[in-house]
């Protein structure tokens, strides 16, 4: 009578074993094809029939759905929203600064870093946020002004995004720095670090976008937006880094429907 495993897998290399059967090396190399059969034959007689893999959950990345949201932006208060000649020359200007990154990239990744920039690895989120916002940002520490200020401590105040250090960074680094800053801007304000680094990982991002940036960039239009609709006075500071952000998800990478639209 056949096994369930010979009705379903016929063998197509009958294995005929004689009298010299128990001559057969089944532990050493195999020495000839019969050997080499019967001990794939045995091999395969000792596998379960039913194996279970044992994944870590800690391992696997934390957002595996793709969720794009559709979702516009809050309009710009009267008086907030730029005008459609100011959003034109952003995005040129832009337009021009990445054809240059493009351009100088081997070169500036070829430049020796500073021996206090210690980039941390792909992994290490928490690692990232310290090193382009700062430690004071980061832990939410407020300098006293009646302080005297120290000397430079990039590690405090957080790594600018020199050309040096972006320029190092592949297109998964970029998107997993550019995640990681969004998702910690949409629980805190707005600080200048951050808008210097998502300013420059735009610039490194490339087109066409995968699907996880469509909806990084989104979230980021849309934070800004809502954070603009709380300001009380066109003369914030963080004004224009909010517009410029919004301007250039909207105009250049294509998302039309958040984009401001001037009176």
């Amino acid at each position: 009578m056949k096994s369930d495993v010979d009705e379903l897998m016929p063998r197509l290399l009958p294995i005929e074993f004689g009298a010299g059967t128990g001559s057969l090396e089944l532990n050493g190399p195999p020495r000839n094809p019969q050997e080499y059969l019967r001990q794939v034959q045995l091999e395969a007689s000792q596998c379960p029939e039913v194996v279970v893999a044992h994944i870590d959950p800690k391992k696997l990345k934390k957002k595996q759905t793709v969720n794009a949201s559709v979702a516009g932006c809050h309009a710009a208060p009267a008086g907030f929203c730029p005008s459609l000649s100011w959003q034109q020359h952003q995005v040129s200007n832009f337009s021009g600064l990445r054809q240059s990154i493009t351009k100088n990239r081997r070169h500036w990744s070829s430049q020796s870093l500073d021996d206090n920039v210690k980039m941390p690895k792909l992994t290490e989120e928490e690692g990232w946020k310290r090193f382009c916002l700062g430690e004071m940002v980061y832990l939410g520490i407020s300098s006293s002004p009646a302080e005297p200020e120290p000397a430079l401590d990039y590690s405090k105040v957080g790594f600018p995004p020199f050309l040096s250090i972006v320029s190092r960074l592949n297109q998964s680094t970029v998107l997993m720095v550019l995640d990681v800053l969004i998702s910690w801007f949409d629980e805190h304000e707005f600080v200048p670090q951050l808008g210097r680094w998502l300013y420059s990982l735009l610039a490194c991002l490339e087109k066409p976008l995968l699907p996880e940036a469509h909806s990084s960039i989104r979230q980021l239009a849309r934070r800004c937006a809502q954070l603009r609709s709380t300001l009380e006075s066109q003369e914030d500071e963080k004004l224009p880094a909010l517009n410029l952000l919004i301007c250039l998800v909207a105009r250049y990478f294509e998302q039309n429907d958040l984009a401001d639209q001037p009176e």
